[in-house]
């Protein structure tokens, strides 16, 4: 079943309207005709409207809506990634994972230890190209929502955000117990907002994790091991969503 995203005015009276790229793609790549089924989203409520193409336009497929899937594709928690901004294409790998694991929305962050230094300008560019990969790996995952990439941010703007948070953890390589992690992700529970915070190539300084801990943080081991930055994310994830998903809360 091929699935579109598109903006919540534009599904109403029973109907969908898709434009843009995707009418290209469904007329032009799919050859999909009148009466072939497809998904639309809306990219906010995560319900599925599954819908016949009923006509053409010069630039729209106009859809008649058949019904509504309400049940959850997404997870029952909201997990916002706070990645530190690492090194060369690593964020674009990081947003396409995290997106399929089912972290709901990502804030790049520029901390002391990130290499990369992004101007007004490129940040701006680099948040629509990480935009554009989060929504195609929404689409791939069969996600009900595209979630939202944000523009980079300092460090003390980042635990602002994080500070209301439920849950908030930490990875950070000098933490020790594992049992203290098993505990906190054994914790969660639907319905809670979670902050998971990643480190750049380098890691936190003691600085920063003192600052963390002081609007809630927790400090967590992810094992034996080092991760890479953009693995440990990723190990978080699969953690939180065997969590959600698979423990039968």
């Amino acid at each position: 079943m091929y699935q579109f995203f598109v903006e919540p005015s534009r599904i109403y009276a029973g109907r969908a309207v898709i434009s843009g790229g995707d009418f290209n793609h469904i007329k032009n790549v799919l050859r999909m005709k009148p009466g072939d089924e497809l998904s639309v989203f809306n990219g906010v409520d995560g319900k599925e409207y599954r819908c016949g193409i009923e006509s053409f336009t010069q630039d729209e497929v106009i859809c008649r809506l058949r019904f509504i899937k309400e049940d959850g594709l997404e997870l029952p928690a909201q997990v916002t990634l706070f990645q530190g901004l690492p090194k060369g294409d690593k964020m674009e790998l990081i947003v396409q994972k995290t997106v399929e694991l089912g972290v709901a929305r990502i804030v790049p962050v520029a901390t002391r230890r990130s290499v990369v230094k992004l101007d007004e300008k490129k940040a701006r560019a680099k948040t629509v190209r990480w935009q554009g990969i989060a929504e195609a790996a929404a689409k791939q995952s069969r996600r009900g929502i595209v979630p939202r990439v944000e523009d980079v941010c300092s460090l003390k703007e980042a635990l602002e955000q994080a500070a209301d948070m439920d849950v908030k953890l930490m990875p950070y390589e000098l933490s020790e117990g594992m049992e203290r992690t098993r505990q906190l992700v054994e914790s969660v529970r639907p319905g809670q907002e979670i902050a998971v915070f990643i480190g750049p190539e380098g890691g936190f300084e003691e600085a920063e994790v003192a600052q963390a801990k002081d609007v809630g943080f927790e400090p967590i081991t992810l094992g034996r091991r080092i991760l890479r930055t953009e693995t440990a994310g990723l190990t978080v994830m699969s953690w939180l969503m065997y969590r959600l998903e698979g423990a039968g809360i």
